[in-house]
C-alpha cells in the first residue's frame, strides 16, 4: 500500500479549524486557536469579567479548559481526519493567579501512540505562567 503524502500546513490548519467549529464550548468562552503545527497548538482568549472567580482571578475551570483545549488539539493534529481524541486524564497544577488581559495556552504532544497520546500544556496570563498540565488523550474513531 502506498504511503499517504504528508499533510500540508494549510490542509492541517483547515482540518483543525473545521473541528474547532464543532467545539461549541470554546465559542462560548471566546477561545480561538492562534498557532497550529503538527503536535503543537496555541490558543488564546481575552480575559473578561465572565471568566473570573469571586476574587477577580481567572477561574480555575477556565484555566483547566484552556489547558485541555491546547493539549487535546495538539493531539488531534497527529491523528487522521477520520479519528478524534477525548481526554482520558488531565492533571492541572495552578502556579499563580490569573490576573491580566489575555490567557494563552500552549499544548504539545510528548508521545503519540496508536491509542493514547501523552501531552502537556502551559497556561499563561499575560507574561505570567499560571498553570502546567499533563494530559492523556485517547484516540477514537
Amino acid at each position: 500500500m502506498p504511503a499517504t503524502p504528508p499533510e500540508s500546513a494549510a490542509d492541517l490548519e483547515a482540518r483543525i479549524r473545521e473541528k474547532l467549529q464543532r467545539q461549541y464550548f470554546m465559542h462560548l468562552i471566546g477561545a480561538d486557536l492562534t498557532r497550529i503545527e503538527p503536535g503543537r497548538i496555541e490558543a488564546e482568549l481575552a480575559l473578561g469579567q465572565q471568566h473570573q472567580q469571586q476574587r477577580g482571578f481567572a477561574h480555575g475551570g477556565l484555566v483547566a479548559t484552556m489547558a485541555d483545549l491546547a493539549a487535546g488539539f495538539a493531539a488531534v493534529t497527529l491523528v487522521s481526519e477520520s479519528q478524534g481524541v477525548v481526554t482520558s486524564d488531565l492533571k492541572v497544577s495552578y502556579l499563580n493567579p490569573g490576573v491580566g488581559q489575555r490567557i494563552k495556552a500552549i499544548g504539545w504532544v510528548l508521545k503519540a501512540g496508536r491509542r493514547l497520546h501523552f501531552c502537556e500544556a502551559e497556561v499563561w496570563c499575560d507574561d505570567v505562567l499560571i498553570a502546567k498540565a499533563s494530559a492523556t488523550m485517547a484516540v477514537i474513531g
